[in-house]
């Protein structure tokens, strides 16, 4: 009898149709809860923005909160460039939750939490600023909303500057601050 056959008792373990099942459903059975609950927080679908001067949604848009955690450094420039937060202009301000979105030294983390901030995500807020005393940098960017490009593109280059000459001298002090 040919070993492949359904009725050799030779058959190998493959071919035995009396295994367990390997379904989805029978996998997720046996992961940890918490696990489960961070799939099923994955899997939340975010609603689109639109741009406000045509209307469209970026391709880039994140559908789910897992596809927000896997959007990539440029997108996520991309994004912000898309819906007026990179290039100030006079949309800036029209969108329920603008973010001041420097052109230079930001991190993935920070363009990340800025962009989950003006897509509505709960937990992107921005950190309190205590060595310079400002404030939130939601404040900043309330205060900002009454600006016309011209001041906003002159505070950009302002700040843009006092950061080179902060990291200039950070570096003469070794790199490190103390408090």
């Amino acid at each position: 009898m040919d070993p492949t056959s359904p009725r050799s008792p030779h058959r190998p373990s493959f071919f035995n149709n009396t295994t367990p099942q390997s379904t989805l459903s029978s996998r997720r059975s046996h992961l940890s809860p918490s696990f489960q609950a961070k799939l099923h927080q994955m899997a939340l679908q975010l609603a689109p923005l639109v741009q406000l001067t045509t209307g469209l949604i970026h391709p880039s848009f994140p559908s789910t909160l897992l596809n927000f955690w896997l959007l990539t450094e440029s997108q996520l420039d991309e994004l912000a460039h898309f819906y007026h937060q990179r290039t100030p202009s006079v949309y800036t301000s029209q969108y329920p939750c603008p973010v001041y979105w420097p052109s230079e030294g930001m991190t993935i983390e920070d363009k990340r939490r800025k962009l989950g901030r003006f897509i509505g995500l709960r937990g992107c807020e921005s950190p309190v600023r205590t060595d310079e005393g400002e404030g939130e940098v939601n404040e900043e960017v309330q205060e900002m909303m009454g600006w016309d490009e011209q001041r906003i593109r002159e505070e950009i280059r302002r700040r843009l500057e006092k950061e080179r000459e902060e990291e200039l001298a950070r570096g003469k002090m070794g790199g490190w601050r103390r408090f």
